[in-house]
């Protein structure tokens, strides 16, 4: 697969969420307004990134039997650092997310990256995986949060973008907008959507075989 492909495939074609529905667990939390899916979705790149890139490096030198153990902590190591760096820079964003950043060392699409890719890829091909996938994963965070706070408090980052009705305006917020759930309601319809526009990435039916006479009985 050329650069290109592995760095934009993720985005467009192989999306962890929409295609293969994967790390859909943080859209819960992190979503109700943009910023902080901003800063999770650029914590979730930085991660995949150094992940990819130090398991391609240390593949050969791996043991098969421990592997994932030691997959998982590098990428334990990496959110760490991201952590320490939100809590020394961005303490108000770190207490928002919370466990949450910590959690990204459970998100499956880092795991399945740094196994099914890195493994066997150079550094190089592994960089553009783990910044295409984090890109792919950050795309519909940000749509999901952009979503969920224009409609539910009518700003985006917290600048006023419709007038509430509360302030003189015409909009009457949608507070179901702000609750958890409405986050799994939007990806279903992006999900929907990109299903419709991209009839390629749909699932095709698999029909069974009608029964032999042997099955049906007498």
């Amino acid at each position: 697969m050329s650069d290109g492909r592995t760095l934009v495939d993720p985005i467009v074609d192989n999306n962890p969420i929409t295609m293969q529905i994967l790390g859909i667990c943080s859209a819960l939390a992190v979503t109700r307004t943009l910023f902080p899916a901003l800063v999770m979705s650029a914590a979730v790149i930085a991660v995949l990134a150094f992940s990819n890139v130090a398991v391609s490096m240390l593949r050969r030198q791996m043991p098969h039997a421990v592997r994932i153990i030691i997959e998982v902590t590098i990428i334990a190591s990496g959110v760490i650092v991201v952590d320490e760096f939100l809590r020394a820079y961005l303490p108000d964003v770190s207490r928002i997310l919370s466990v949450f950043v910590g959690l990204i060392i459970t998100n499956c699409i880092i795991l399945g990256r740094t196994e099914t890719f890195a493994m066997g890829h150079g550094p190089w091909q592994s960089l553009l995986d783990g910044i295409g996938n984090g890109l792919g994963y950050s795309v519909v965070l940000i749509a999901v949060a952009a979503a969920r706070e224009l409609l539910g408090a009518g700003t985006l980052l917290g600048y006023p973008i419709i007038t509430v009705s509360g302030e003189g305006g015409w909009y009457l917020p949608n507070e179901l907008m702000l609750l958890p759930p409405s986050a799994f309601f939007i990806i279903a319809a992006i999900v929907w959507w990109i299903r419709v526009v991209r009839p390629a990435q749909r699932e095709h039916t698999v029909m069974s075989a009608p029964p032999s006479k042997f099955q049906e009985g007498d």
